[in-house]
């Protein structure tokens, strides 16, 4: 029996120790859910409305600009904000275009204490409410709520819910006022949702109303050669439009996107046009026309240069770089013939960089007596272009021009008589050694060739008359005569030439030279040929 009370006792010591850890247990819940009560509604970060069941409302703590605390909901909507990193500056971005005065109120709040405004209504359903207190200590009180839903029953988050609604409203609203097709399809390649130019583009094609599925407008796009975009076409009414199409996959659907494209189109075929027109151009051309990229590949040749160069068609269509380009005239012998190949290499390094900067021209003298020019250019997006030009016949031609000259000029020299030509305006055209021999080195123009005519010999009637038949209209043809430097009498003639030119011929005699007296009294005067007016 004693053992059974002993025992007895030991059970009541324990089920008392149970009692007192319970009830000590549900004491400290309690008063940690009446402080939690006491400090949330000191800091109005808590609402009982939330623990009825109802709308929380968003509520800001801050100090300064600092955020020191927030609501659940607050600080989701700050997190959707975003940038900037100042949470006040972030908090008025968003608060700005709801409550237009809030910067104004606000900045009055420590004079004020407390200040409430209403919003203005948004897309959505929602009229949003402002209260912001002065707690003291340099921390305001922001709480935003929705006047609207304060007891609707249901805890909705109505500023996310009206954030979203605005969202949407303006993503409908884009994605009506595009240009651009967009539609979306689903595993089976069915149209199960389109825009409103989608939509429009579908009814003017279908005679009655829509049904479901929304018909395919596009087949499936074919990829543009040298491009990542894909490009299909839809005909309407005979009216052929482009589209330029993208796809997004989003699970098992597809986003189709579709951007107008019919002024690409065009700009695509113009320039196509314009390169046959001119791929026509340069196959009629004799100039061998040769075109490399930035990197020095030929992209473009005429038919000429095969003709001109000897080059295999094969060679030139697999698109060479310049220098393999020379390399194989060199081969071809089609270059000049150069001392080594090191200064060969270095002379086409020069060739392509003075090309690539300037217009650069050479003359080729090639083994087999043929005479090129080769003449460079650049080209927009550091491209080079050399043109090759067959200049034999036009450099035999000039040859045979100059040693006409030049004998000319020998049969000038060898006369006796010392001859001058001088042009319509008085400039001295050319003269003859025995010229140069009789008076000196030649004069610039006639004024300066009477100038020295006139301090080299004594001036008489024959020298007068001389300057009078080169200065003034005279006849085709004028003679006379008048004192050489050297006191010689001296024989002269003016003919007029073609184009107002005149040709003085000065023509020693071979009597004994004359005195200063009797060459200024000796009548020289010139006499006219009568036979020789109007004659060349």
């Amino acid at each position: 029996m004693r053992t059974l009370a002993v025992e007895m006792n030991g059970l009541a010591l324990v089920a008392v120790a149970i009692f007192c850890g319970t009830a000590s247990v549900l004491l400290a819940v309690a008063v940690i859910r009446i402080w939690d009560r006491r400090v949330g509604r000191g800091i109005g970060l808590r609402s009982p409305l939330a623990d009825e069941g109802q709308v929380q409302p968003m509520v800001f703590l801050f100090r300064g600009s600092l955020l020191v605390d927030a609501s659940p909901p607050a600080q989701a909507l700050l997190d959707r904000i975003g940038a900037p990193d100042d949470d006040w500056l972030r908090l008025m971005r968003w608060i700005g275009p709801h409550f237009p005065d809030a910067a104004e109120r606000l900045a009055d709040l420590p004079r004020l204490g407390r200040t409430e405004m209403l919003g203005q209504q948004g897309h959505g359903k929602a009229t949003l409410r402002l209260m912001a207190e002065d707690l003291g200590d340099g921390l305001w009180r922001v709480a935003l709520t929705d006047p609207g839903a304060e007891h609707a029953g249901i805890v909705v988050d109505s500023l996310s819910l009206q954030a979203m609604e605005e969202e949407l409203h303006l993503l409908r609203g884009a994605l009506d006022q595009t240009p651009m097709l967009v539609w979306r399809l689903d595993a089976e390649d069915r149209v199960t949702w389109a825009n409103a130019a989608y939509l429009r583009r579908a009814e003017s094609r279908s005679d009655g109303a829509l049904g479901w599925p929304l018909p395919r407008l596009l087949e499936a796009p074919k990829q543009v050669p040298g491009s990542s975009t894909r490009r299909a076409a839809l005909e309407d009414h005979g009216v052929i439009s482009w589209f330029d199409c993208h796809s997004h996959r989003m699970g098992d659907q597809v986003m189709m996107f579709a951007l107008p494209a019919d002024a690409a189109v065009r700009a695509e075929r113009s320039l196509r046009d314009f390169v046959q027109t001119l791929t026509k151009t340069f196959a009629d051309l004799p100039i061998g026309l040769a075109i490399f990229d930035q990197k020095r590949n030929l992209q473009l040749f005429n038919p000429a240069l095969i003709d001109l160069t000897g080059l295999p068609t094969g060679f030139l269509t697999a698109r060479p770089t310049l220098f393999d380009f020379l390399d194989q005239l060199r081969e071809q012998r089609m270059v000049p013939e150069p001392k080594d190949y090191r200064s060969w290499r270095q002379h086409m390094a020069n060739l392509e960089s003075a090309a690539a900067t300037g217009h650069h021209s050479e003359t080729w003298s090639l083994p087999g007596g043929q005479t090129y020019r080769v003449t460079g250019r650049p080209h927009p997006d550091g491209a080079v272009a050399f043109l090759f030009e067959n200049i034999t016949s036009e450099m035999s031609l000039t040859r045979k021009f100059r040693a006409e000259l030049m004998l000319g000029a020998h049969v000038l020299d060898g006369l006796d008589d010392a001859l001058a030509v001088f042009s319509s305006t008085g400039q001295l055209m050319l003269c003859n050694n025995a010229y140069r021999g009789m008076w000196g080195a030649p004069p610039a123009d006639l004024s300066k060739a009477i100038s020295d005519w006139q301090g080299a010999t004594e001036t008489g009637p024959g020298f007068a008359a001389l300057r009078e038949a080169l200065t003034l209209a005279e006849p085709a043809k004028a003679t006379g005569a008048m004192a050489g430097p050297k006191g010689q009498l001296l024989g002269w003639t003016v003919t007029t030439l073609s184009g107002g030119r005149r040709m003085l011929r000065f023509r020693p005699s071979a009597a004994q030279p004359l005195t200063s007296s009797q060459a200024i009294m000796t009548d020289v005067s010139p006499r006219i040929l009568p036979n020789a007016i109007g004659a060349d």
